[in-house]
């Protein structure tokens, strides 16, 4: 039977939401007080769901403590109280929504799992009332 894991961590981070390839008047009209040119900040909750076989011995897809230290060293210790606009190098030229940040973790959190073990899903919640998931 299919089963699926589910672990949550938070980050603090600061964004601009900006297409550089677009004129100013351009991303004030779409991105209004989030094209900030000093950017702002969220307090960021990052869900990230796993499935795969129940391994018999041990009753795990995967051990919760092990995925999450995968998922803090390959994000969160990258983007933690960073501007991800600015600071964090493999999202140079990503427009950082929660969109864009959900696609781009789960290329990095897909690269890094056991064979045995397929990534689901990668929620990002920039806001309590505001998501946004990427699946496979």
């Amino acid at each position: 039977m299919p089963v699926t894991l589910t672990v949550k961590l938070e980050f603090e981070a600061a964004h601009r939401l900006h297409n550089p390839s677009k004129p100013g008047d351009w991303n004030r009209e779409q991105y209004g007080k989030c094209n900030n040119p000093h950017g702002h900040g969220h307090n960021y909750v990052l869900e990230v769901t796993v499935g795969g076989g129940v391994d018999p011995e041990t009753g795990y897809i995967m051990d919760m403590k092990v995925l999450k230290d995968l998922i803090r060293e390959v994000v969160v210790d990258q983007v933690d109280h960073r501007h991800l606009n600015l600071e964090v190098p493999w999202l140079e030229g990503v427009v950082p929504t929660a969109e864009n940040l959900a696609a781009a973790f789960f290329r990095r959190i897909e690269e890094v799992l056991p064979v045995r073990v397929r990534l689901e899903a990668v929620t990002v919640h920039e806001t309590p009332r505001n998501s946004a998931t990427f699946r496979n």
